[in-house]
């Protein structure tokens, strides 16, 4: 509070400046603001568990997130201190080079890695436009120029690195020694400078195997040729693009042409100012040479081993080492650059990250050509072999793996559940934590590994040779992809437990490792003899325990690891000691890193490289639907991308990448699993009929009198059917204007059919031939009884084949009975719209009591007096009520529009070749019936290819075609149908004939061989009367009844009665006709 007064009797005057008033609204605008915040994120994890099944939320939401990865707020200084200053200096200054290098390694991981790889990615070829690669480029300048600083410091680390080893292990005898570094080996350090190097060594191979960013690159510096010529054009100043084209020049010199990792080895390590010297420094020579082998012997035991946890990326560091080595030292040692190579036997490639894949043969031998050419071509190429034939067993071996490792993690997540659900039993606490780290490790975390090495492997090695993956291959593939993510899933679903667990599993193992240090340090302190080396190792021990006396965080490992390195020196542990101290911190690296090491093996935006896996994935479960509930396991695997994806910089924003990504991934899973689904649960849908209309009047069998089509052949054991029910259904779906979008597509469709008939109609070969038959048939009618002759029929067909015919074995003749087939299916097609549009007007009118009696409900609102809302409402009803009662009555006669459509041009005079087609019936229906007959008798035979008890499309269409020529009196004018009777029953009692007379003489064989041929005869006669009934039911349709003629002079009348009921107004005439637009 202010001072109100100064003295008793005079008050002070307030000067109110408005200053409060504001500072009060500031703050409450901020408080307003913060409430807003904080209701918008309860809101959303509100929504995140809103419909969460089971015990957790949804894996890609986690609104609420447990870490188990422990922190402090202290720095290295504040942790290492001992009274020996020296020692603290040494690994304060390791330590930090240490952090500084992990820091860089998970900055390349995060953020350089994943903006190289996802460079071009989110713009299809279809997409881009000239000038896109150049503007994307333009973007990603930005990126390459911090990728730049970040290599530069990078270099600067590793020569930071090199020096303060060097500068620990002096080969000079004279100059004074920093500690006494005799049996003291920083492993950690060339393990961590290991992991730099391969940092460098990926972002090479990235960059090596990324041809998209090459090729924009060069358009890019097309580009700037270009402004250069002009740059007033482009509106540049001429002065900016000399600096802009040198640094590009640098970029290119340091980024692009694959020198980052040799630029870095290549480094002058020797200080100039007679500071560190490094390349003649023996002892540290020997040091750098002792610490790889150290590293690689513990490496090669477990490399390809169920044991191996992160022994290839070591792996990778160790030959980023020598290749140090080698540059600095010029010296190779033989023996184990050959046993480097030896490891390409167990381990032929290596995943560096995504889908770049590193071989280890091909890095040495470049790297180190001198040493290479000591080997013969032969070992050489044996590597390059086994690299084929390690892909061929791992292919043959993979169905046989998933089944073990399903077995495997199946057993692992059964003792996760049973493990963690028991109460901890305190007489028995730590049998029972060294069981729970054994699971999460041992078993979990190693079988992570295991799955995510074979599949990242397997994948790459395919995509890198080449090679084609088989669909057993991908389907293991997959399979093993979602173990993985039920492997993640396990831990994530029982991550409150596990948390609970890992705290007191991190304090086991800190126990039992200050134990075995409390027993060192004891044995130290009673050996009385002083010497400052001695001193050290006390310090290095003092330094460790005070160290591990707090949380399990990254600092305070790596802090312990270093002092270890000091402090195992002088035999200050027996062996029996070290090794199982080396496994207790081992197992504390694990378990402190248990959640983020889980997530990075079980990560899997590899995938993103290998999509193309997706749709035949996908295809397996729609087929095996057994199985369908893993799915969910592939979607998460997918979306692994999606925080990678965060870090592309090509684009003006990620989401348009991920818009990409969700959209290509949504319409493979349309395409493959829901659309098929869909299909299988409500049949084919009108839409999709109406669009592919020339396939499914190809693909399917009309059934005239079920009004039914059934598919012609299926892969699968059931045939798919379509019937009015299905059709009405859609109609109810999509509203009843899809009818006449309907009939105008089969308009279209029958013109093009109708081309395609008329050509053939038209072809010299085949009119020859009817106007001959024609002009037979009126020569020889009156002796014939007016009966067009079988024999004439089965001549044609004959003449028919002589014409040729194709490699299926169809004749022109077959080819033309499958168009008028097609036709008639369309027909049939349309019929069956017709009937379920009036299914779904009575389905939909039913509710209605009276069709005759039905209220005007907008006269009844009128006379109420109600709001105009409900007098709309009342008209829109009536004139629904009045729509489905004329549906449901009549119908739209679309048959009667198709034959008005097409009937004017059929009878023109221009298309008078089209007048024959009656007289090609006959051989066309006995071409006809040979099929159909042919179609039944596979029905009966195992193979079912080609089987069919239906065809009433062939009928439907020659019925159709018929009445647009306006034939049929033609056509019965023949008296085709009696002809054919008359000519089976002919033979058939001929037959029979000869059977009374065989059966005397009592010729077993020759009775048999008549009985066969009475009964094909009768097949055939009841395959044409079978016909002759379905074109009669058919003619119906197409009111055979009436010639054109006397269907015009109807017509007329009909007008004519319109005209009189209407006064003779002729304004008032309305258009009888239907038109198909």
């Amino acid at each position: 509070m202010a001072v109100e007064t100064l003295s008793p009797d005079w008050e002070f005057d307030r000067v109110d400046d408005g200053s409060q008033k504001i500072h009060a609204e500031v703050q409450l605008k901020n408080y307003g603001k913060f409430l807003e915040e904080y209701t918008s994120q309860l809101r959303r994890i509100e929504d995140a568990l809103d419909d969460s099944i089971g015990d957790v939320w949804d894996f890609n939401l986690d609104p609420i997130a447990l870490k188990l990865l422990p922190c402090e707020q202290s720095s290295l200084l504040e942790l290492i201190k001992t009274e020996n200053k020296v020692l603290n200096k040494v690994i304060t200054v390791y330590a930090a080079l240490c952090c500084e290098i992990k820091k860089l390694k998970y900055e390349a991981e995060t953020k350089f890695y994943n903006g190289l790889l996802f460079y071009g990615e989110g713009a299809t070829d279809s997409s881009m436009v000239e000038g896109d690669c150049q503007i994307q480029m333009g973007r990603f300048i930005s990126f390459l120029q911090e990728l730049s600083c970040f290599v530069t410091r990078c270099y600067e680390v590793v020569m930071n690195v090199v020096h303060q080893l060097a500068a620990l292990y002096i080969s000079n005898k004279i100059a004074p020694k920093i500690i006494e570094t005799t049996g003291v080996h920083f492993q950690t350090m060339y393990e961590h400078l290991g992991e730099l190097l391969t940092v460098l060594l990926t972002l090479d191979e990235i960059i090596d195997n990324h041809v998209t960013l090459k090729d924009h690159w060069t358009m890019y510096k097309r580009l700037l040729k270009s402004v250069h010529h002009n740059p007033s054009k482009f509106g540049i100043q001429e002065e900016k693009l000399k600096p802009f084209e040198k640094f590009l020049l640098k970029l290119e010199g340091q980024l692009l042409d694959g020198m980052i990792f040799q630029a870095c080895i290549e480094q002058q390590f020797d200080s100039l100012n007679g500071g560190v010297s490094v390349s003649k420094n023996s002892t540290f020579a020997e040091e750098f040479a002792h610490s790889i082998r150290s590293i690689f012997a513990n490496v090669e035991a477990k490399l390809g081993e169920p044991s191996e946890i992160d022994q290839r990326d070591k792996y990778v560091g160790i030959c980023g080492l020598f290749v140090l080595h080698f540059q600095i030292f010029r010296t190779v040692d033989k023996k184990f650059y050959k046993s480097l190579l030896d490891i390409c036997k167990k381990v032929p490639a290596i995943t560096l990250t995504a889908n770049i894949i590193w071989f280890p043969d091909n890095f040495l031998i470049q790297r180190i050509p001198a040493a290479a050419k000591l080997l013969d071509r032969k070992s050489l190429q044996a590597i390059k072999m086994h690299r084929d034939t390690f892909l061929q067993q791992k292919a043959q071996s993979l169905t046989k793996d998933v089944q073990s490792y399903y077995v495997f993690v199946s057993s692992w997540m059964m003792k996760m559940e049973s493990i963690l659900s028991k109460e901890q039993r305190m007489d028995k606490f730590a049998e029972d934590l060294t069981n729970r780290c054994n699971i999460f490790i041992q078993v979990g975390f190693l079988y992570a590994y295991s799955i995510s090495t074979i599949i990242k492997t397997t994948m790459n090695l395919y995509m890198s040779l080449q090679k084609p993956m088989t669909k057993t291959s991908v389907k293991a593939l997959c399979r093993l992809v979602e173990l993985l993510k039920a492997i993640e899933h396990m831990f994530y679903r029982r991550s409150m437990v596990v948390a609970d667990s890992v705290s007191h599993i991190t304090q086991h193992l800190q126990h039992q490792a200050l134990n075995s240090i409390s027993v060192a340090k004891k044995r130290v302190i009673s050996d009385k003899k002083y010497s400052e080396q001695r001193l050290d190792v006390l310090s290095a021990l003092v330094l460790a325990e005070n160290t591990l006396n707090g949380p399990s965080t990254k600092q305070r490992r790596l802090i312990v690891s270093l002092a270890l390195s000091v402090g195992t020196q002088m035999k200050t542990f027996k062996d029996e000691e070290l090794l199982p101290l080396q496994v207790v911190m081992k197992k504390l690296d694990l378990i402190s890193e248990l959640r983020e090491r889980v997530q990075t093996q079980c990560d899997c935006c590899f995938l993103y490289w290998h999509r193309a896996v997706f749709p035949i994935y996908l295809d397996d479960v729609y087929e095996n639907a057994v199985d369908a509930a893993r799915l969910h396991y592939m979607f998460s695997a997918l979306r692994d991308c999606v925080p990678a994806m965060m870090h592309a910089r090509h684009l003006e924003s990620c989401e348009i990448l991920l818009d990409c990504y969700d959209k290509e991934i949504m319409e493979i899973l349309n395409e493959h699993l829901l659309d098929k689904l869909c299909k299988e649960i409500e049949g084919l849908d009108v839409l999709e009929i109406m669009r592919n209309i020339h396939i499914f009047v190809s693909r399917y069998l009309y059934n005239l009198n079920n009004q039914i089509f059934i598919e012609r052949t299926s892969n699968n054991k059931h045939l798919n059917t379509i019937n009015i029910r299905h059709i009405a259904n859609s109609i109810r779906t999509h509203g009843t204007g899809i009818m006449n979008t309907t009939v105008n597509f089969t308009y279209q469709f029958l013109k093009k059919k109708f081309y395609i008939f008329s050509q053939f109609m038209y072809d010299e070969h085949i009119k020859s031939r009817l106007i001959k038959d024609i002009r037979f048939f009126r020569e020889i009618k009156d002796q014939n009884d007016h009966k067009y002759p079988f024999d004439r029929a089965e001549k044609f067909n004959r003449g028919i084949r002589k014409l040729g015919i194709t490699p299926e074995g169809q004749s022109y003749l077959d080819q033309f009975r499958q168009l008028i087939s097609q036709i008639g299916n369309a027909m049939g097609y349309v019929r069956m719209i017709r009937s379920g549009g009036l299914h779904c007007s009575s389905n939909a009118i039913r509710f209605v009591p009276d069709l005759e009696d039905i209220v005007n409900f907008e006269e009844l609102v009128k006379e109420e007096g109600l709001a105009d809302e409900t007098l709309k409402a009342a008209r829109h009803l009536d004139s629904v009520l009045s729509d489905h009662t004329r549906n449901s009555a009549e119908g739209t006669e679309y048959f009667k529009m198709l034959v008005d459509v097409f009937a004017p041009e059929f009878r023109r005079p221009k298309n008078i070749h089209l007048r024959n087609f009656y007289i090609i019936v006959p051989p066309l229906t006995l071409n006809f019936v040979e099929h159909s007959i042919s179609c039944k008798e596979k029905l009966n035979k195992k193979k079912k290819i080609g089987a069919a008890f239906t065809d009433d499309g062939f009928a439907m269409g020659v019925a159709y075609i018929l009445k647009l020529l306006d034939q049929y009196q033609e056509f019965d004018s023949l008296h085709w149908f009696q002809s054919v009777r008359e000519k089976y029953l002919k033979e058939i009692r001929a037959v029979a004939k000869q059977q009374n007379v065989q059966s005397a003489s009592q010729d077993e064989k020759l009775l048999q061989t008549m009985n066969l041929t009475q009964k094909r005869l009768d097949i055939y006669l009841q395959e044409f009367e079978l016909l002759y009934f379905s074109l009669s039911s058919a003619r119906i349709f197409f009111r055979a009844d009436k010639t054109a003629a006397e269907e015009n002079q109807e017509k007329k009348e009909k007008e004519e009665e319109t005209k009189t009921s209407n006064g003779d107004l002729p304004d008032s005439t309305v258009s009888a006709e239907p038109v198909v637009k």
